[in-house]
């Protein structure tokens, strides 16, 4: 590739104040100058799923989100477990991206992190079906839950756990990889 890798990040949460978008924000600042991101912000002005919309002019929220795909060498996605799953919003961006494919043999790193002690280990589990289901690439090496993420960020943002930061890196290298 002659460019820079675009990596498309997008969190999981729609809280203000959400430890996984800190923790994607953190992760973005450990990547090396060969990968740019572009964090997806528009979550919540994506319509319910609805199959009767889901066309190829389709709501201008599902179209923005599936450019953003489509441009991207791979993804980044950073989640909490809301109720033993996957939060509401992530799974009906994921499920307007059924049909249409942009996840397909897309390199897609995702990592799941709470401040139970088992990490977000059900939504974890519950996204690499989703994403295997429409075809995303996502290695053993580029899966992650985290569990006591409270305790493994400082308030500023900084990942104060050396082994996590470690763990990141190695995603990024491996994320890095599957781009090329």
């Amino acid at each position: 590739m002659n460019h820079p890798l675009r990596i498309l990040a997008i969190s999981g949460s729609l809280r203000q104040s959400s430890s996984n978008t800190t923790l994607m924000n953190a992760i973005i600042g450990l990547a090396p100058h060969s990968m740019t991101f572009t964090t997806y912000t528009s979550l919540n002005d994506l319509p319910h799923f609805n199959p009767d919309l889901d066309t190829d002019n389709g709501p201008l929220s599902v179209q923005h989100l599936r450019t953003q795909l489509d441009g991207a060498d791979g993804v980044l996605i950073c989640s909490p477990e809301y109720g033993n799953g996957v939060p509401g919003a992530l799974k009906n961006a994921l499920d307007w991206i059924v049909s249409s494919g942009e996840f397909v043999n897309k390199p897609t790193a995702v990592i799941t992190a709470s401040p139970s002690p088992m990490g977000g280990n059900y939504a974890n589990a519950s996204l690499l079906l989703t994403l295997e289901m429409i075809n995303a690439q996502v290695s053993q090496q580029m899966s992650l839950t985290i569990p006591h993420i409270a305790l493994k960020l400082s308030k500023d943002g900084t990942i104060t756990d050396l082994t996590l930061k470690q763990h990141l890196k190695s995603i990024l290298h491996a994320l890095q990889q599957a781009c090329y």
